[in-house]
């Protein structure tokens, strides 16, 4: 018999030293997240387009089942998320424009308020005309350089929205040719269950999130909306839909959200009762909103804990501006999906999750002689 040939040997894992392992680490990070600043114009419309192509597939597979022709089904898909979007934009333009007829109104008032507050000012702390003229004129100069920002973000987000529509056709157009490319590549087959699972959780993660995260936008705007109609507050539809939008950018929307009807109220009301009760009942709804609702409709759909979101967003204003922030949780989550099923990155996983270790884990650390 001639003797078997032997067995090719595996490949081993190069193994390096903490000291040279860590700066690689950080070497990739920086590089990563310099890649995504400087790209990020680019980046980013391609991540949005996949987010809504994944919240309109359900969408598009129930058309495919019907025997609707595959382009026909992309392009009604793509409509119908276009005409919900546009849907709520023009309920807020109508709402805006019937708003717009009431500023002189609300000017006039405004200058008598803020005269009112100057008289106190002076003949409380002394602060004289001119001396509030030049702070009022410094803080004008620095709303101007906030304005020309915020408008070159509108701007860029009208970009954005005129491309998200294209990317989202060609994603489902494309997107058989797409998981076969990203198995391949992660698993050099073209068929793997691994990659397949991750795929598929990735796909139910960012779904339950987004859904989670319409429903609870929906409630806080439903709660805005009868807070202002209960204290009388002009214009109470527009400030409740819009305070709950604005709710959806973490931490700088829900100063905006309250700023908006305490200067309504200061406006059309007499006396400072209104405003407060406008700060008293957005801070109850953040309080319904933060221990209630996000706890059980969005934070249950993305197991992240605190710590790592609240980084993340930050990281993601500083990367991308508003966009990156609402895109952070989203990107975390498939993140930890992919560190779940690699057993080299299962640290970073339990680093960036909120779940309990079970019980059966940790004694199978403790009885691991390598963890005494």
């Amino acid at each position: 018999m001639t003797p078997l040939p032997p067995a090719p040997k595996q490949p081993t894992e190069l193994a390096l030293p903490l000291y040279v392992k860590a700066p690689l680490i950080l070497l990739g990070l920086a590089l990563l997240v310099l890649t995504l600043h400087l790209a990020a114009d680019l980046i980013f419309p391609l991540l949005f387009a996949a987010i809504f192509a994944i919240m309109l597939h359900p969408v598009e597979q129930w058309l495919l089942r019907h025997r609707v022709p595959q382009l026909l089904a992309i392009g009604l898909t793509v409509v119908l998320g276009v005409a919900v979007t546009l849907g709520l934009f023009y309920f807020i333009y109508i709402e805006a424009v019937q708003f717009s007829s009431q500023l002189p109104l609300f000017k006039t008032k405004l200058l008598a308020l803020t005269t009112q507050l100057t008289q106190w000012l002076n003949a409380r702390f002394g602060l004289t005309n001119q001396k509030l003229m030049s702070y009022v004129n410094e803080a004008s100069s620095r709303a101007a350089g906030l304005l020309g920002g915020t408008l070159a973000a509108i701007s860029g987000l009208l970009v954005m929205a005129t491309l998200i529509p294209v990317y989202i056709f060609l994603l489902f157009l494309y997107q058989r040719r797409l998981v076969d490319f990203l198995t391949q590549v992660f698993s050099g087959r073209r068929r793997d269950t691994g990659v397949a699972e991750v795929l598929r959780e990735s796909k139910a993660a960012i779904q339950s999130y987004m859904v989670g995260l319409l429903i609870e936008g929906g409630i806080v705007a439903v709660l805005n909306v009868v807070g202002l109609l209960a204290l009388g507050i002009p214009y109470a539809l527009l400030l409740g839909v819009l305070g709950a939008l604005l709710n959806f950018i973490p931490y700088i929307g829900g100063l905006i959200a309250i700023a908006l009807p305490v200067l309504m109220a200061f406006v059309s009301k007499q006396g400072y009762g209104y405003p407060l009760g406008v700060v008293a009942v957005y801070a109850a709804i953040q309080f319904i909103d933060n221990h209630f609702l996000i706890p059980r409709i969005v934070a249950s759909k993305i197991k992240v804990n605190a710590l790592v979101a609240i980084v993340g967003v930050l990281v993601g204003n500083a990367i991308g501006g508003v966009a990156g922030m609402f895109l952070a949780l989203p990107i975390i989550a498939i993140l930890k999906i992919v560190f779940d099923r690699i057993e080299s990155l299962r640290p970073w996983g339990l680093l960036l999750g909120d779940e309990e270790p079970t019980a059966r884990g940790r004694r199978q650390r403790v009885q691991d002689p390598k963890n005494v």
